[in-house]
């Protein structure tokens, strides 16, 4: 075999294995589908949200018990002195006190439903919050992905660039090429094995925010599957997003409730009428016969104070004016996110398309420019050009294909459908009202079983477990 058909085949070889990195991935062991339920199980974002919307869900009960009547005790005692005399022999009394708003003009129940609102709304933002942790999970996948595929990439043309030198080398003791020809060759291997260090380096990175994200590290990754975006236009997509996205939803709450407030600021001028029973007794004979019971009803009001209640009106209207101001920020920065991720997703399928036309380009001015060179026509240097310049086009390849995957959640999360429920991930899902139910009544017992069940995750965290 001539020297010159073992270099066209290094070469061939070469430029067949960087062109398999640049290939879609083969579906391997884990999916997408299944790091984002790992990372929906693992969250600790999800978990510290899902104890916040608990603590709101004890709002509703404690408005509602506001409404019930409430029992107290209370035990005296002392003696009265005259000079330095004892006026009386030391008395004790123990009372029994039930008292309750009989009336407050609406502001409990106004209360209770401005709570229910704050529940809904911490109930979008906990949705919210689930998005974000799978969309940080979509792109450790995604980057994982990129780095391994960049890593395969960069160590085949070190294999290339390895054969290539060998080749030259021969080439050079035969008095083919120059000694200045093979330092070329010699200058070009080193480029590329610090390119596959910088790209071994990018892969560990990535492999530690993946752990972080999903909750592992990663195994062999598939490529995701195509995902049928739920809008068929713009339009579409930009109405879709206006009704379910959680950051609206959450602040529609949120203005729902600040107007309750302002409601309840203003009844707050009206008067309360409450009732009482008391029932005391000597606790050391027990003698029920010399026990007194009272009943009252009494109505109490505001007169004057010093302009304290209007200026709660003042500031609960302001408050409800930023809350709607807020809304409607926010529902344009949402449309615009819609429109923007739409249109990024046209960009990179389009990128997609030009880079794997350009790669099949490059390849054949490659082997264009490597034909010229066995016929003396083109130099060592215009071999390694062109190479490079296949090497930067398979790069790109691989971006722009990783870019494109990525849009299609950040098109998923602008919509506000980038869930476990709409994406039908096997996980069992948090039920966010299962606790509220529980405790809406404001029960007199305690009720936290996720409460308990973090708390032992907890501690085998601080065991090593």
């Amino acid at each position: 075999m001539s020297i010159k058909t073992r270099f066209r085949k290094a070469l061939l070889a070469g430029a067949a294995a960087a062109a398999l990195a640049a290939a879609p991935l083969a579906a391997m062991a884990e999916t997408l589908a299944d790091a984002m339920a790992s990372a929906y199980r693992t969250s600790g974002l999800l978990e510290q949200n899902r104890a916040t919307l608990r603590a709101t869900d004890e709002g509703v009960a404690q408005a509602l018990a506001a409404m019930r009547p409430s029992f107290s005790y209370n035990l005296e005692g002392g003696k009265s002195f005259v000079g330095n005399s004892v006026y009386e022999d030391w008395s004790s009394t123990l009372s029994f006190v039930a008292s309750m708003e009989l009336f407050t003009f609406g502001r409990n129940r106004l209360n209770i439903d401005l709570q229910k609102e704050v529940v809904l709304a911490t109930r979008a933002s906990l949705v919210n919050v689930e998005q974000q942790v799978l969309a940080t999970a979509v792109s450790a996948y995604m980057d994982v992905r990129e780095a391994q595929a960049l890593v395969n990439l960069r160590d085949s043309a070190v294999r290339l660039n390895e054969e290539n030198l060998g080749a030259a080398r021969d080439r050079f003791d035969v008095g083919e090429i120059t000694r200045t020809e093979v330092s070329a060759y010699e200058a070009q291997l080193a480029s590329v094995r610090a390119n596959l260090a910088a790209a071994r380096g990018d892969l560990s990175a990535a492999r530690e925010r993946y752990r972080v994200a999903i909750g592992h590290y990663p195994t062999d990754l598939s490529s995701p599957p195509a995902i049928a975006l739920p809008a068929r236009s713009l339009e579409d997509a930009v109405q879709t997003a206006h009704q379910r996205h959680p950051a609206i939803i959450a602040l529609q709450h949120q203005a729902a409730a600040q107007d309750l407030a302002v409601e309840i600021a203003e009844r707050n001028m009206l008067p309360t009428l409450e009732g009482s029973l008391r029932h005391g007794y000597d606790p050391e004979d027990f003698d029920f016969d010399d026990s007194t019971t009272s009943l009252s009803v009494g109505l109490s009001g505001p007169i004057y104070q010093g302009g304290t209640i209007a200026s709660v009106v003042r500031e609960t209207i302001a408050n409800r004016d930023a809350s709607r101001a807020e809304l409607l920020q926010t529902s344009r920065e949402v449309e615009q996110a819609v429109r923007t991720n739409w249109a990024l997703l046209t960009v990179y399928a389009a990128s997609e398309e030009a880079s794997d036309a350009y790669v099949r380009a490059q390849r054949i001015a490659y082997e264009g420019v490597r034909e010229e060179a066995d016929l003396g026509a083109s130099t060592t240097l215009d071999v390694l050009d062109a190479e490079q310049d296949l090497l930067d086009a398979q790069v790109s390849a691989i971006q722009a294909r990783i870019a494109r995957e990525t849009q299609i959640y950040a098109v998923l999360q602008s919509l506000g459908l980038l869930t476990v429920e709409q994406l039908n991930l096997n996980v069992p899902v948090y039920d966010p009202s299962a606790y509220y139910n529980a405790v809406k009544n404001a029960p007199l017992r305690r009720v936290s079983p996720q409460g308990e069940k973090l708390d032992r995750v907890l501690e085998g965290l601080l065991r090593g477990e």
